[in-house]
């Protein structure tokens, strides 16, 4: 009943949208139901989406507040990699990702234990918020890679929903784990390394094994950054492509290395900072509300209503 009720509202939003080929901006006042636009959770009308849009590829908006349209299907199985979670359908991307993921996979496919990637989720197949997880991953240019290094590349649909990746984390973070090796440093550097990324979210532990350990150029450090959890998986987050005029640029990443960031956020771990009062006066603060298509750039709409 609750689901269709949202494909009703849905109908009800797009049914002023033009579905033109090229997302076209649509203004607020091409809603033929302005109440529903705000109030129906984006993350309904984007997850029902099975298939991409049929427009020009292009990201829109930002990392966290956006769509993708025309976007590609990484395909499930490849000479060098797989898609894992395939009933999850977020094997899609901007055709730069998903370019991206295909050459990391040939490097990986080269270092000792590894036939190639274990690609988890890069995006919907219209991006958007997605109905469990990520607060990210909406336009297409983020993908979560496995630890896991692939013993074999022909996994059934069904092993890859019952696999799990290996963690690579030791004291909550702090450091690494007997599971990290050198294929692990030098696929992540790999990563980094490609002009194409704008940052690479990791463990704080894996960031200053590497700051440790790395013994040639340290450049590429600058674009891994330590982040909450990021033990079963790294993030990429590759920048805007060039001529992408709706896609909000990551901001670059500070100064110098990172390193002596990370060994404080270690340091945080192994000895927690005390909390900070609490004023019993002060009001609470109010739930997160779900995004919802008005939130997004207007060509989302655009994007939700083409064939």
């Amino acid at each position: 009943m609750r689901f269709t009720r949202y494909i009703t509202l849905a109908a009800l939003m797009l049914a002023a949208c033009s579905p033109a080929q090229d997302s076209p901006r649509v203004s607020a006042s091409d809603f033929a139901n302005k109440a529903a636009a705000s109030s129906v959770p984006a993350k309904q009308l984007f997850g029902a989406k099975r298939q991409a849009s049929n427009q020009s590829p292009s990201p829109l908006g930002s990392y966290a507040k956006g769509c993708v349209a025309g976007a590609v299907q990484l395909p499930e199985t490849g000479p060098t990699w797989q898609a894992m979670r395939l009933s999850r359908n977020r094997n899609w991307g901007h055709p730069a990702t998903v370019d991206f993921v295909q050459d990391l996979s040939r490097f990986a496919a080269r270092l000792p234990g590894w036939q190639g990637l274990y690609v988890g989720d890069i995006s919907q197949p219209r991006g958007g918020p997605m109905l469990s997880g990520h607060a990210s991953h909406q336009i297409g240019l983020d993908a979560d890679i496995w630890m896991l290094p692939p013993a074999r590349l022909n996994l059934t649909a069904q092993e890859r929903e019952n696999i799990s990746s290996i963690s690579l984390r030791r004291a909550e973070g702090a450091y690494v784990n007997d599971n990290w090796t050198p294929a692990h440093h030098a696929l992540l550097k790999a990563a980094a390394s490609d002009p194409r990324v704008a940052r690479i979210f990791v463990f704080p532990g894996a960031k200053v094994k590497m700051c440790d350990t790395e013994t040639g150029d340290r450049s590429y450090l600058r674009q891994i950054r330590p982040w909450y959890g990021h033990h079963y998986h790294f993030h990429v987050r590759l920048n805007c492509p060039k001529g992408a005029r709706g896609c909000a640029a990551q901001d670059a990443p500070p100064p110098g290395d990172g390193c002596d960031e990370a060994r404080e956020w270690v340091a945080n771990i192994l000895n927690p900072p005390p909390p900070k009062p609490v004023d019993p006066n002060a009001p609470k603060p109010k739930p997160r509300r779900d995004i919802t298509l008005s939130d997004l750039p207007q060509q989302c709409a655009a994007v939700l209503s083409s064939d």
